[in-house]
């Protein structure tokens, strides 16, 4: 066997020969099959196929005498594993397609704007493209994922994404980003203003971090001389040693610089010759939701640490703390009249730092600070310090705890064993024998109650059959009534109302929409039929009718009546003139002025925010889309479809729902959890937002540039680099000119929205205040964590 000195100690000439031995078209590479990689010249990097859990994934790596090789690049990583079966070639048509048997072909290098010519594993660890001229045009330099190598920049607008773990390779929990203002900062993936590491080189334009193939971790592109930020040129001791240098954002959120040393008795090492953190705990992030990082040893700059649930909450996965913590309570306590001392606990636990925004904060004493939090439905946790309370909602972020505590942390928690107090034996009595008599009045009161109800049915409709023999088609003159209270109609007189259901005006899971009109002053309607009566369409209807009664809004479309006859089932609404918001922005003739933009946008924010906040019960929509948004005559824009929406009882912020939303308008945490808040609809308007700004729906195949496919990623490009111009097309003649402040206006508003964080969403208020120029938006640094 060769040793590591022998494989890469080749003569000038020999390299030379290696170097030519390009990978041509028509070459490929099978896990089941030899070759299952490509080699560099010095046979220490590889590109191809590695063993990731059952399955394989292609990257790149550095073989290692460890029994693991260290993976330096991945394609596709948040892909799931491929079997054996799977091919990677390198076609003739210039492209380097993945393909597994039964599925599509994919394409790794998508952004290619010509054809290959022939592919290299280069000995910097670099895998290339190239053309006929032999330039580059593709290179997996230019796409890191969590590494930097030797002779590797970290341009402006690039980030590293830390890896979930040390043998999981799919996107983790931190990003090192090199920002347009001048600042290499990171920054945990769900936090935005939450970086917990910046250079000091603000300012600074054109800055790339760079990895010198000899270990000097660097700022290059400013004024002056370069930043160095860590230098490891001093591990190369012997010429007769290969050190090879890589820059890694670990999956702990530390970025750290190793050297890999090749010696000539065919042993390598590999050994850490600087890290930016010390302690994990420092990074944001580290702990997930409600819990709280602590290092395990006594020094307080320990590498090592663990995360530790708040009282009253439990891991959601023991076997990953770092997921964080869930409450192992109800929260029943803040619905009932009983003090709540009876029903909750609060905990003195000293901690550092607490991450997040308070939503209140208070100059009381420590005691007071206690007290405020135990009777707020709203306060899950405070910090007290110094005479100052900051009130927090759940969840709780980033807790670090160090063996010298700085605040206080009050923790409000249920054990399951604060009940009221237990009443003596002869209270029991006299209470049982009140229970009694009172309920043998209730029995007799209730009785003659029905009695009478049912004398006096019985004679109202006697008397409306003889005075109106026809009870469906009965008018009444009270306009008020006609616009609160809801019509009953029969199947037949719908079914005449729209001559057979004949005129469809759209459709969707459940049924289709048909325009209709009604004798009464011939008001033109629009009638949605429920067609498919199943267990999953009754709950639509019976969602909707729920929700919808209790409503009564401009900017909400408004139900005339309803029809239940056996499995028939209808909701009559008003007839919106100019269709759906959807068919104006995407489809039409001529889209909306951006005048009519700006006043669609408000409409629909203030509907939602009558939804939120106005209405006499709570309601989240769950579905807010531009299909779902239609506009009358006037060009005044109303919600509708409220089949998923959901109604929260007093004092609940939040529901967990099965995933049925709109897939590009669902919130991630809807997503991921289960769980929708308000802000579910925050996001979902968000992405409206953006889609009203460009005219072009929030997913496109059909575009000139793979960054321009998903709106959100495009429209946030378009604001880093300050070319909001590129989100409007060229207005015709007759239209006004675009105001830029109110486009920056608006599309800072959407990223906003669209957070990846729930709570760092603003509210409908603050959003209908932000769109209207009333309220300053609030500062953000880049990178604003968006989906």
């Amino acid at each position: 066997m060769q040793s590591w000195f022998e494989v890469y100690d080749v003569t000038a000439a020999q390299q030379q020969e290696e170097q030519l031995k390009r990978i041509r078209p028509g070459s490929s590479l099978s896990p089941s099959r030899q070759p299952s990689s490509w080699n560099s010249p010095s046979g220490l990097f590889h590109f191809g196929f590695y063993k990731q859990g059952t399955g394989f994934l292609v990257g790149i790596w550095l073989i290692s005498t460890s029994p693991t090789s260290t993976i330096v690049w991945t394609a596709n990583r948040d892909d799931p594993p491929m079997s054996s079966n799977a091919t990677l070639t390198l076609t003739k048509e210039g492209k380097l397609v993945l393909k597994t048997v039964g599925s599509e072909e994919k394409n790794i290098t998508k952004d290619l704007d010509q054809p290959a010519y022939f592919a290299s594993m280069l000995d910097s660890g670099n895998f290339v493209l190239c053309n006929n001229r032999s330039s580059i045009i593709w290179s997996s330099f230019s796409n890191p994922t969590d590494t930097l190598l030797g002779g590797q920049n970290l341009s402006t607008g690039s980030e590293l994404l830390s890896s979930a773990s040390a043998t999981n390779k799919s996107a983790g929990r931190f990003l090192l980003a090199m920002q347009k203002q001048g600042e290499l900062a990171l920054y945990p993936r769900n936090g935005i203003n939450e970086n917990y590491w910046i250079s000091n080189t603000w300012g600074s334009l054109n800055l790339k971090l760079n990895l010198s193939p000899t270990g000097v971790l660097q700022l290059l592109g400013g004024p002056g001389t370069p930043t160095i930020i860590a230098d490891g040129s001093h591990s190369v001791k012997s010429m007769k040693e290969t050190v090879i240098y890589r820059a890694t954002l670990d999956s702990d959120g530390i970025l750290r610089l190793y050297s890999h040393c090749f010696r000539t008795t065919g042993n390598s090492s590999e050994t850490i010759e600087w890290s930016l953190l010390q302690n994990p705990c420092e990074a944001k992030g580290f702990c997930g939701a409600n819990s709280f990082c602590k290092s395990t040893s006594s020094n307080s700059n320990s590498s090592e640490a663990d995360c530790y649930c708040f009282p009253g909450f439990d891991f959601i996965n023991p076997y990953n703390r770092f997921l964080g913590c869930a409450r192992n309570f109800s929260d029943e306590g803040c619905k009932r009249e009983e003090p709540a001392d009876q029903f909750y606990n609060i905990s003195d636990f000293e901690i550092t730092k607490l991450g997040g925004v308070p939503y209140a904060t208070l100059s009381v004493s420590k005691k007071g600070c206690r007290e405020f939090c135990l009777h707020d439905c709203y306060c899950g946790a405070a910090v007290y310090s110094a005479g100052t309370c900051n009130n927090f909602k759940l969840p709780l972020m980033y807790g670090v705890k160090y063996e010298n505590p700085l605040v206080t942390l009050f923790v409000k928690w249920n054990s399951g064993s604060a009940n009221p107090p237990t009443p003596s034996m002869k209270e029991r009595v006299v209470t049982d024998k009140k229970k009694k008599l009172i309920t043998v009045l209730a029995a007799c009161l209730g009785s003659i109650t029905s009695l009478c109800f049912l004398i006096a049915m019985s004679s109202l409709l006697v008397y409306k059959l003889r005075v109106n023999p026809n009870p469906i088609r009965g008018n009444s003159n009270s306009r008020i009534t006609q616009e609160f209270i809801l019509r009953s109609f029969s199947y037949n007189e719908l079914e005449q109302a729209t001559n057979g259901f004949q005129e469809e005006l759209g459709r969707g899971c459940f049924g289709a929409v048909y325009k209709g009109a009604i004798s009464e002053g011939n008001k033109i309607i629009a009638v949605k039929r429920l067609e498919n009566p199943v267990v999953e369409g009754e709950r639509k209807f019976e969602a909707e009718m729920a929700a919808v009664r209790r409503t009564h809004h401009k900017n909400l479309v408004r139900l005339l009546g309803f029809c239940i006859q056996s499995s028939k089932k209808l909701l009559v609404y008003e007839f919106m003139s100019r269709g759906s918001l959807e068919n104006l922005l995407f489809e039409g003739e001529r889209r909306p002025l951006w005048s009519e933009r700006i006043r669609i946008a408000l409409d629909v924010a203030r509907g939602v925010f009558y939804l939120h906040e106005e209405c006499e019960v709570q309601i989240i929509h769950c579905d807010i889309k531009p299909r779902n948004i239609l506009i009358d005559e006037s060009w005044t824009a109303k919600i509708s479809d409220f089949g998923l929406a959901k109604l929260l009882m007093p004092n609940q912020t939040g529901i967990v729902a099965g995933v049925r939303g709109s897939r590009g308008y669902m919130a991630p945490e809807w997503q991921n959890s289960g769980l929708i808040t308000v802000k579910s609809d925050v996001y979902s308007f968000g992405v409206v937002l953006l889609e009203i700004v460009c005219c072009r729906s929030n997913f496109e195949v059909n575009v000139s540039t793979a960054d321009e496919v998903l709106l959100s990623t495009w429209v946030y490009n378009c604001f880093l680099a300050g070319e909001l111009h590129k989100l409007v097309r060229e207005e015709k003649e007759e239209e006004e000119e675009i105001d830029t402040k109110t486009l920056e206006r608006m599309v800072t508003v959407g990223l906003l929205c669209i957070q990846d964080d729930s709570s760092l969403r603003p509210s409908m208020k603050n959003v209908i205040l932000m769109l209207e120029g009333a309220m300053p938006i609030p500062p953000f640094q880049t990178p604003l964590v968006i989906l």
